[in-house]
């Protein structure tokens, strides 16, 4: 799933001035601006559009993490230099604090239908051979049904 989607759904979810999107990329130990952030959020059609890589997303991620969880006691974890579906569903499990029950929930919010077992093999090891990963269907599934649980809609 695109990069640039998954964090304007995000801002959209959660609510999101821009001032804090740049607190939660500050507290993910990534610098911005404002101007950065907008370009981030902007459609893919506009000329002013910037897409968000990877490390980027993950510095968000973690922050939002931090912002839902509190620091880490030590050492923060650095961003990600590259993320997968299954990376970015796990860090909103994180941040949200929801076990698996939450999640089929959340899907079932939306009607679509997820066993415990395919959700238990997308947060697998990679190395593990039940390990399967996230299609963009079942992560933007996934964030839609956040919208509909945290914005009612």
């Amino acid at each position: 799933m695109n990069n640039n989607d998954t964090l304007r759904i995000l801002r959209y979810t959660f609510d999101f001035n821009d001032f804090e999107m740049i607190d939660l990329f500050a507290k993910g130990g990534r610098q911005t601006n404002r101007e950065e952030v907008s370009n981030w959020l902007k459609k893919d059609e506009d000329p002013a559009f910037k897409p968000i890589y990877d490390k980027d997303l993950a510095a968000f991620l973690n922050g939002f993490i931090i912002l839902k969880r509190g620091k880490k006691e030590g050492e923060q974890p650095l961003p990600e230099k590259s993320l997968n579906n299954n990376q970015v569903f796990r860090k909103l499990k994180i941040a949200l604090e929801l076990k698996d029950e939450d999640i089929l929930e959340i899907l079932g919010l939306i009607g679509f239908r997820f066993s415990k077992h395919e959700l238990s093999a997308i947060f697998r090891n990679p190395s593990q051979s039940q390990y399967r990963p996230c299609k963009d269907q079942v992560l933007r599934y996934f964030l839609r049904g956040l919208q509909m649980k945290f914005r009612g809609e």
